[in-house]
């Protein structure tokens, strides 16, 4: 006769509390450390209406690995820059509980205290090569940990949207642009 019965999966339901727990408690002193640091202050960077000061390092890194094949070296600046700006545009014009929610993720990677365990970039993010902020990516998008995964895929969505909202973006895809009336 064969045996039919299952085998028991790795994480308990008390194993899946546990890690919430040290979870939730993991990244509320994150929080309140980035909070006592002066690392979310809310005051927009120069030029920006929502993007901080410490959300400008990691997005200006992240910004040209996710838009690799996409954009020609020469016009990777200028694309970098574009990009900030609509995805600041897209910031504020969303709801106060999403914007919270996007900036304690910025927090999140900006903060050196939960930024090398989280994405495996231990030093700044301007000295990270692209090799590392691809690993991050991939780390984050397999992570068995359902919150990274979100992370990961808010990341990719805000990134892409911002890119792929400007016109010089429309040619590389075939879009011809919207329609004249």
């Amino acid at each position: 006769m064969t045996d039919t019965t299952l085998a028991a999966p790795g994480l308990s339901r008390r194993g899946l509390l546990k890690v919430g727990l040290l979870g939730s408690a993991f990244l509320a002193t994150a929080g309140v450390t980035a909070s006592l640091s002066g690392c979310s202050a809310s005051t927009p960077a120069n030029g920006f209406a929502v993007l901080r000061d410490s959300d400008l390092p990691f997005l200006r890194a992240l910004i040209p690995v996710m838009l690799t094949g996409a954009v020609k070296a020469e016009q990777l600046l200028q694309a970098v820059q574009g990009t900030l700006n609509s995805l600041d545009a897209s910031l504020n014009h969303v709801s106060p509980a999403l914007l919270k929610q996007t900036q304690q993720l910025f927090d999140l990677l900006a903060l050196p205290v939960t930024r090398g365990p989280l994405t495996g970039v231990w030093g700044s993010w301007e000295k990270a090569s692209n090799a590392d902020l691809q690993a991050f990516l991939t780390r984050w998008e397999h992570s068995s940990i359902g919150l990274l995964r979100m992370g990961h895929a808010a990341l990719l969505q805000l990134v892409m949207m911002a890119w792929y909202s400007r016109p010089e973006s429309w040619a590389h895809c075939g879009y011809p642009g919207p329609p004249t009336v």
